[in-house]
């Protein structure tokens, strides 16, 4: 850890010492997760007032904030590094009561509205009561020069909130948990908090975001929970199942590996697993269909999916019937441009077909048939809508039709008031043709929420890539409607695209084909590279190079906001956390920050969204620029597509950097350049369709840095997982 304390004033203290105490003069690092704090302690020195000691304290607590006073409990170390420091087994953060203490305490950031320049007026007019004021007295507040009403009423409510987050966190601490959990703990809670912790830990793992079984299971034992108890085995078996729909897309569980799944989890017997099981599926929790067992919302879903397309394509249309032949050709009369047969073939299809699929990889004229649709539909004064995914996907269809796309989470309008979407089965969306691109992303539960929200009359057009990875979450919609052999659906195969010198495309195709990359000779310019790099410790480096000089230089491609790194993975060497960090350290390292754990944001960073929010109408895979830092007031804001969204510190959370992401995080996206890395520490994730994923999302520009070996295993690796679920076959019982 790169600091070095204060060398002491004095002689060093007798090492047999058990306890110190002082006040935080600064701290050095706190992790937020797991309290692990490193801080500078300042000590009155008996033999002279103007120079007190200055020692490293290292230990764990909840919180801490400059200015508190310290108590703390352990043993003194020399650290082969940092020298003298304090191992504390123990530490006690108590409120300050010198009017300077007070002081630094106030201008730490702790209160939201109170900065350096707040705190000094606050103690200059209330000195040693300052606390007491705001306390109990903050009316008072607004004697202070610059203090409104508002900014009264923003650092009371602060100050409340931080009491109760205290008091919550330190009794988590003697749990084992971090900061940021404890906080998003009391923001669902509230007051709440501990009873619920004592009652029914479990809870949390459904109820606050970040807070995973493991996690409320550990906290359980430790309040008292018996490990072989019923309420421990009914959570178990639900996590089971909420871990195989997260992490393997399934829909449901086979009963008897469902059982030994618990069981190996939680270690208790076979006898009350099962009979927990039988208690959740008498509740309705879960739902048991011959031996699969479903969580009950998946269960729904895909019942409510198959039965809502059937009724779409049995409801006929509420305007007349399009000439299809007469309609695609005045579309290529006024698009200027001749369809080949195989895009005459998908856009026929879609004309006659109450819900119909296009499907196909880059290049091969997916947008010009979704453009000619649009063109037809429009001139036939029919209310077209389009939506995708993501933003990004949204903001290409856009562009390339010239009509306006939403997302589908802006298409439904949430109402956070209610907790639910505007548009749903009793308020449907009004429309008469809906087009709807990157479907390969969507899951089964949006998939179901999308298609409650549409009229029996409409048109529904769906445009996606197969081969691409499957969504994030569960389900595997787009190849279960093409496999039930009940949805008219095209795949396009000609290529068409050739940007340039077209190896993005080509080469996008060779990998789906089960072929090697086609390369240009080194001297010629082209849309593609692959640049051999056998070390992982090379291709970090050559990776962050190319983003930060070698592609501005030649491509002048902005690093900020155009170039874009991919990697199968989260951690080790070649992970995006760790890449995340290194190019910032490169190409943003100095400015105003906010900090949540050992992560800086600072302006100008790119970061992207963790979860769906929708009070913010921030979703999942959004990113966004940080425009602003206001560290006074501890907020940062972030551009998302040009609009403002404002996060508080206690927010962080929700956000990573995202000068690199994962590939399952680029999907629906697309950059100007991009930088894939592959190497074989990735290898039980290397996927043909993983690498063609990769390579499709970069418009203009794309370098694969890695070892010829691990593309190799990629190309090679085309067996697609399975996804356990029953949409193909509720919709065509035939073919089960």
């Amino acid at each position: 850890m790169p600091f070095r304390p204060n060398p002491p004033k004095s002689s060093p203290p007798d090492p047999n010492q058990q306890s110190i105490s002082g006040t935080v003069e600064s701290v050095v690092y706190h992790n937020d997760e797991t309290g692990y704090t490193v801080c500078t302690l300042t000590i009155p020195n008996k033999k002279s007032r103007l120079h007190p000691e200055k020692y490293t304290v290292v230990g764990s607590c909840a919180t801490i904030w400059e200015g508190e006073e310290l108590h703390a409990e352990g043993a003194w170390i020399r650290h082969p590094q940092h020298g003298l420091q304090f191992q504390a087994t123990a530490i006690t953060c108590i409120t300050p009561t010198s009017t300077e203490g007070i002081k630094r305490y106030l201008s730490s950031g702790m209160i939201k509205g109170i900065g350096p320049k707040y705190a000094e007026r606050i103690v200059a007019k209330f000195g040693e009561r300052t606390l007491e004021v705001i306390d109990k007295q903050s009316a008072r507040l607004r004697e202070v020069e610059g203090i409104g009403e508002m900014r009264r009423r923003m650092i009371k409510e602060s100050w409340t909130e931080q009491a109760g987050i205290r008091e919550i966190m330190i009794f988590l601490q003697s749990h084992k948990i971090g900061t940021a959990k404890a906080s998003r703990i009391y923001r669902r809670y509230g007051a709440d908090s501990i009873a619920v912790v004592k009652s029914n830990p479990y809870r949390l793992s459904s109820d606050v975001w970040g807070i995973g079984f493991k996690t409320a299971d550990a906290i359980a034992l430790s309040v008292g929970i018996p490990r072989d108890s019923e309420i421990r085995a009914r959570a178990g078996i639900l996590y089971t199942l909420q871990s195989e729909a997260e992490e393997g897309g399934h829909c449901f569980s086979i009963d008897a590996d469902l059982i030994l799944h618990a069981q190996e989890l939680l270690g208790i017997s076979v006898e009350i697993l099962t009979a927990a099981l039988e208690n959740q599926i008498q509740v309705g929790t879960i739902v048991k269909e011959e031996n699969r067992i479903y969580l009950r919302d998946l269960y729904q879903a895909e019942k409510r999916v198959a039965e809502k397309l059937q009724r779409l394509q049995e409801t006929p249309v509420n305007y007349p019937p399009i000439k299809t032949d007469a309609a695609i050709a005045w579309a290529e009369n006024q698009m200027h441009i001749k369809l080949a047969p195989s895009q005459y073939q998908a856009l026929a299809n879609a004309l006659r077909s109450k819900v119909s699929i296009i499907t196909g990889g880059p290049g091969v004229g997916k947008t010009t048939i979704v453009r000619a649709l649009t063109e037809i539909f429009s001139a036939r004064k029919l209310k077209v809508l389009l939506a995708a995914p993501t933003g990004r996907a949204a903001k290409r269809m856009s562009e390339a039709t010239g009509m306006p796309a939403q997302t589908l989470h802006r298409l439904l309008k949430y109402n956070p008031q209610e907790g639910k979407f505007t548009y749903n089965a009793e308020n449907p969306m009004e429309g008469d043709c809906f087009i709807l691109d990157e479907t390969s992303m969507m899951d089964i539960r949006l998939t179901d929420q999308f298609l409650q929200a549409l009229k029996n009359t409409v048109t529904l057009i769906l445009v996606g890539d197969i081969d691409q990875l499957p969504s994030v979450g569960p389900g595997n919609v787009l190849r279960d409607l093409i496999a039930s052999d009940v949805i008219p659906y095209c795949r396009l195969n000609t290529i068409f695209r050739q940007d340039n010198s077209g190896l993005i495309v080509r080469n996008a195709h060779h990998v789906n084909n089960g072929e090697r990359f086609e390369i240009k000779p080194d001297r010629e310019d082209s849309d593609f590279y692959f640049i051999e790099t056998g070390e992982p410790e090379k291709i970090l480096d050559r990776a962050v190079r190319l983003m930060t000089e070698r592609i501005p230089h030649k491509f002048h491609f902005d690093p900020l906001t155009e170039v874009q790194v991919l990697t199968p993975m989260r951690k080790n060497l070649l992970g995006y956390e760790n890449l995340n960090a290194v190019i910032q350290a490169t190409i943003n390292p100095t400015g105003p920050s906010l900090v949540r754990g050992m992560t800086h944001f600072r302006e100008r960073d790119r970061v992207m969204q963790l979860r769906n929010n929708y009070d913010k109408e921030v979703f999942n895979g959004d990113v966004g620029t940080i425009q602003k830092v206001n560290e006074e007031e501890r907020i940062l804001v972030v551009l998302f597509d040009g609009r403002p969204v404002v996060y508080q510190q206690n927010e962080l959370d929700e956000l990573i950097l995202a000068y690199a992401c994962s590939i399952h995080k680029s999907q629906g996206s697309e950059y100007p350049a991009v930088i894939v890395l592959l190497h074989t520490q990735h290898f039980k994730l290397l996927q043909r369709n993983l690498l063609y994923t990769a390579i499709t999302r970069g418009k203009r520009l794309c370098i694969v840095v890695g070892s010829s070996k691990a593309v190799g295993i990629a190309i090679k690796a085309n067996q697609v997982r399975e996804r356990r679920t029953t949409l193909q076959q509720r919709l065509n019982p035939s073919r089960q």
